[in-house]
């Protein structure tokens, strides 16, 4: 791994950050996340994206981080690296040190703070890509960062930059936007699912090779992704349908990363459900419509305690 020799495909969960109530990175609570996600079959595992709380990360926190889910993961799956920031030499720095961490790819968003033109967006997306030699993917996510990246500068960097070779679309609606990226690059660009994997099947339907999806519920997804593969589709869209009202209530605006926490948290995978300002715990009342979508349903996360399966 590291050397960019490898095709990132199938179930890349975006790895929760899990904090003690009194708000410090969670050490213990990281590596049993990374073990339930290795024990699950995931193909890979993605740190540092919206749904880790990247925003809130300090530096030390980042690095500290980054050491533990290596040692972990001991190079059994790749390692995707955020690498995003409000400017071109922030981006550049970032995305470096995330090489030398161990980062296998890299998913990178656009400014944000200030809206880039396109030629911004290809100058930022371009600097990263001569910074670092391992592959690139675009991170398309105005819903988050309230900037979406056309799809002609896609085409243009993906043909100017051999590195960049991936995108996470999750400008709704997702799948035309698959569609029109799988025609306009020509094939240089593979495409990832994104929000949470709310339209998963119909984007594996429109030629997506994975999801990038929250990381409480990744042994569905895997189950769902080899189905897939396997051509038992119907099978696969049953299973996706029987979950996605959990899978709906984990992209609330403004309590996701609660949602998702809280669900970990049920099932003894990390200690505390704590999120970082800007984000907000959730209440009572929500905590109970998350828990009524799972009734009926057998989510690895809620057993974590009596399993066997545990490294």
């Amino acid at each position: 791994m590291g050397n960019g020799k490898f095709v990132l495909e199938g179930v890349y969960p975006i790895l929760a950050t899990p904090f003690t109530e009194a708000g410090e990175v969670d050490e213990h609570s990281l590596r049993e996340l990374v073990r339930f996600q290795l024990a699950a079959q995931v193909d890979g595992i993605a740190l540092f994206g919206n749904a880790s709380e990247a925003y809130t990360l300090l530096d030390r926190e980042r690095e500290r981080i980054a050491d533990i889910v290596k040692e972990e993961v001991r190079g059994r799956v790749p390692l995707v690296f955020g690498s995003g920031h409000t400017g071109l030499e922030g981006a550049v720095s970032l995305s470096r040190w995330a090489q030398q961490a161990g980062a296998d790819a890299l998913m990178v968003m656009p400014p944000h703070m200030v809206k880039p033109d396109g030629q911004r967006m290809v100058e930022y997306f371009t600097a990263i890509a001569n910074a670092v030699d391992i592959p690139i993917m675009l991170q398309d996510a105005p819903i988050a960062s309230g900037v979406a990246i056309p799809v002609p500068i896609m085409a243009r960097l993906a043909k100017d930059c051999d590195n960049i070779c991936y995108v996470k679309v999750e400008a709704p609606p997702t799948t035309v936007k698959i569609t029109e990226v799988l025609e306009q690059t020509e094939g240089r660009l593979a495409v990832f699912g994104g929000l949470n994997g709310i339209y998963y099947c119909e984007e594996l339907s429109r030629g997506a090779i994975g999801t990038m999806p929250a990381c409480e519920f990744p042994e569905v997804c895997v189950r769902i992704y080899r189905l897939w593969r396997e051509g038992k589709q119907a099978e696969a869209r049953a299973l996706f349908y029987r979950y996605l009202p959990f899978i709906r209530i984990g992209t609330i605006a403004g309590f996701a990363t609660a949602v998702h926490k809280e669900v970990l948290k049920a099932g003894g995978v990390i200690a505390s459900a704590r999120v970082r300002n800007p984000n907000a715990p959730i209440d009572e009342a929500l905590r109970r419509e998350v828990m009524e979508t799972l009734e009926g349903l057998d989510l690895l996360a809620l057993r974590w305690q009596d399993q066997d399966v545990r490294a």
